[in-house]
């Protein structure tokens, strides 16, 4: 057990946690980050609509540099896993999965989503090469004229089909055996926007040169495709302070109000785990917001300002 009484614990190094450590750091707060190592930025290949790197920049050197950056100020990174946050008298107890407690005055979830993925051989490294991509607003550009293919079904995937209809006019939702489920205007616009649905499922992937070449259905079909699209959707990490009694969104993400905390006073959260627009940016922006009222809070509850 660590009886050491924090000013804050940051659960999550992503970009959000280490945007907050690098501001909590220059505040001069007493902190630690906890990290389970498995950022959802990890799996980027290469950003391009990240501000700042004109040539892109890929995930696992975006969050190396931020570490950099927050540790050369005196951040503290631990890794583990937090499974449980608990309200004490003075604050906040975090208990991790190898059994250590930490203490804290507030805490920033910071714990993000994980990403359904389709069941396809060689996920990682199809993503890594960019066969296999989960962010349209982060890299359609990329996709200009390619033939797409979206991997999904319902209303969900069907937006994200129609954002891309934006870049490509060669659209097809690959629901891997499951219905499309669509109310009849939906139905409508699909059509209309010339997007193609297949509803069986996928027996086998095929590529060339590093690239996707074509998938078999169940039926014998072969499909064409330069990029493929998940919409599978996500799963938000909540389980660490769902107990808390935090407010859910429907679609399972934590809200928050414009200082970042959540409904329960000291409970503050950041990143893609929050209600809002999953982009690196916007997190670092919530995390810089989050950490600037922690300060501020824990700077009146000591009476310096």
């Amino acid at each position: 057990m660590n009886n050491e009484r924090l000013d804050a614990l940051v659960v999550g190094g992503g970009p959000a946690g280490l945007t907050a450590a690098i501001y909590l750091a220059r505040y001069r707060r007493r902190f630690l980050v906890i990290d389970a190592g498995a950022s959802r930025a990890s799996w980027i290949p290469l950003s391009h609509n990240h501000a700042g790197f004109p040539d892109g920049v890929t995930g696992n050197d975006l969050l190396a540099r931020m570490r950099a950056q927050a540790e050369r100020y005196g951040s503290r990174i631990l890794s583990g896993t937090v499974e449980s946050v608990e309200r004490t008298a003075d604050g906040y107890r975090a208990r991790t999965a190898d059994g250590r407690e930490f203490f804290a005055r507030t805490v920033l979830a910071a714990t993000g989503v994980i990403d359904l993925e389709p069941e396809l051989p060689n996920l990682y490294q199809a993503v890594q090469r960019g066969l296999i991509r989960h962010c349209p607003i982060c890299d359609g550009f990329e996709v200009i004229d390619h033939r797409i293919g979206v991997i999904g079904y319902g209303t969900d995937a069907l937006g994200e089909a129609l954002f891309l209809r934006t870049y490509s006019r060669d659209i097809t939702l690959l629901t891997l055996g499951q219905p499309m489920k669509l109310e009849e205007a939906e139905e409508r616009r699909m059509a209309e926007a010339g997007i193609r649905a297949v509803e069986d499922p996928v027996v086998e992937v095929h590529s060339e040169g590093g690239r996707i070449a074509a998938l078999t259905t169940a039926t014998g079909e072969r499909l064409a495709f330069d990029t493929l699209y998940s919409a599978l959707g996500t799963v938000p990490r909540t389980d660490p302070v769902k107990a808390l009694g935090v407010r859910i969104c429907p679609d399972g993400r934590l809200v928050t109000d414009g200082h970042q905390q959540t409904g329960i006073e000291g409970l503050y959260a950041a990143g893609d785990i929050v209600e809002g627009l999953n982009q690196i940016s916007v997190a670092m922006g919530q995390a810089a917001i989050a950490a600037t009222a922690i300060h501020r809070r824990l700077s009146k509850e000591d009476g310096d300002i």
